[in-house]
């Protein structure tokens, strides 16, 4: 399934998500904004991994002071779109 994923309190402003419906695997990941290496590194590294695996690695990862990050952010997109 692909969607668009608005994130909130990052740099990135949204993520592009393709992810196959009956396995739960990343097919693909495309940032909106933020630091490119690393969002493009992220998207690289997740590419071909299970939604649920990706989400218990990167949820509440912070940058900084924020309450968030860009791996925390994947990690809500893919909790929401997996219903996880």
């Amino acid at each position: 399934m692909k969607t668009v994923y608005e994130t909130s309190g990052t740099c990135s402003r949204a993520i592009m998500l393709d992810v196959d419906d009956a396995t739960g695997i990343v097919n693909e990941i495309q940032f909106v904004g933020g630091c490119m290496g690393n969002t493009c590194g992220i998207a690289q590294l997740v590419k071909g991994m299970h939604a649920e695996d990706i989400i218990s690695r990167l949820e509440g990862i912070r940058c900084g002071s924020k309450p968030t990050s860009c791996p925390d952010q994947l990690a809500a997109a893919l909790k929401q779109l997996t219903g996880k």
